[in-house]
């Protein structure tokens, strides 16, 4: 199992646009009925700071986001607006869950 958060934050005027590149992956992501992949966007109160949140049974599973044109274009667009704070990526362990995650 492979669990992943990332955490950021955008300059005010581009944060709009990265909530709409956020949804078009979202889309995509729902589209390809692929029950493996369970991702998740948060914005934090201050609307700049984002939170993504991503749980895959496997490192194959977990290639498919990577691999979506929407989410080539939403990285290549987060990059290119100058972040105020850049990506951080953190990887993290289970320790216990109250429901079966990876339940078809």
């Amino acid at each position: 199992m492979k669990i992943i958060r990332v955490t950021y934050k955008v300059q005010e005027d581009f944060a709009e646009r990265n909530k709409s590149n956020i949804q078009a992956v979202m889309t995509a992501l729902k589209n390809l009925n692929n029950r493996g992949n369970k991702y998740a966007s948060f914005l934090e109160p201050d609307g700049t700071s984002f939170m993504h949140f991503a749980m895959y049974p496997d490192d194959t599973t977990g290639k498919i986001v990577n691999d979506l044109p929407e989410f080539v274009h939403f990285r290549n667009e987060l990059k290119a607006s100058q972040p105020e704070q850049l990506p951080k990526e953190v990887d993290l362990s289970l320790v216990a869950s109250a429901y079966d995650i990876f339940q078809a």
